[in-house]
């Protein structure tokens, strides 16, 4: 395990009983080179070294009964304080608020960010109440671990960077990143199967071109609240 950077990069840390799922992705495009680059560092920590049976249990029979594993209190405890994670330390959560693209500006921001996954059927409550900062979902839906929502934090995070994406002005211009939803885009061909790309984004006339996107924009934006 690396230790901490203390350079100004990015630290980014995820508990998780599987990290060789993580690490293709993080080695790869956006994350990779930012990586490589030297603008975020990824420390992928695994959960069971820090259970110290035998078996290196980390999860236990709920109490009151019912179905399902949780996962125990002490090993995440035990990993961010051997790791000496500073807030935010983030449990990735159904029972968590949205996370936002507010909430990836705010973490691309800092110079540390400590992600918990969780896995079974749940995480104990007291991790969620005294080492998580915050409590962060990915959509209204349930997953079987907090890897993938892990990811699409990380994913989000890290092309904010600085440096991170070779065209800073298409991170810019993206959904959400003013409270948006984002104009469609088109490429060539001009016209595919019969669909022909609308007449104005082949006009060149730029003013023209960014009312355009403004008023899809909104149009896009007032269909998305409507639903």
């Amino acid at each position: 395990m690396p230790p901490r950077n203390d350079f100004g990069m990015l630290t980014i840390d995820v508990v998780t009983l599987f990290p060789e799922v993580l690490a293709p992705y993080i080695a790869t495009s956006i994350p990779g080179r930012a990586a490589a680059a030297g603008l975020v560092q990824f420390r992928l920590v695994q959960l069971r070294d820090f259970a110290h049976d035998r078996h290196a249990t980390v999860d236990d029979y709920a109490y009151g009964g019912g179905a399902g594993m949780v996962l125990r209190p002490e090993p995440f405890f035990e990993a961010v304080e051997t790791l000496q994670c500073p807030p935010p330390i983030v449990l990735t959560s159904a029972r968590g608020r949205p996370f936002t693209q507010a909430d990836a500006n705010r973490f691309a921001g800092g110079p540390d960010l400590t992600l918990l996954c969780g896995h079974y059927k749940d995480v104990d409550q007291r991790v969620a109440e005294h080492l998580a900062t915050e409590e962060l979902s990915i959509g209204d839906f349930v997953l079987s671990g907090g890897e993938p929502a892990a990811l699409a934090i990380v994913d989000a995070v890290v092309r904010l960077l600085p440096g991170a994406m070779s065209d800073a002005e298409s991170a810019r211009t993206d959904s959400f990143t003013d409270r948006e939803i984002s104009a469609p885009s088109y490429t060539r061909p001009p016209e595919f199967r019969g669909h022909t790309v609308p007449e104005v984004l082949l006009s060149g006339d730029h003013q023209r071109i960014a009312a355009w996107r403004q008023a899809e924009a909104e149009r896009l934006s007032r269909r998305r609240t409507e639903r």
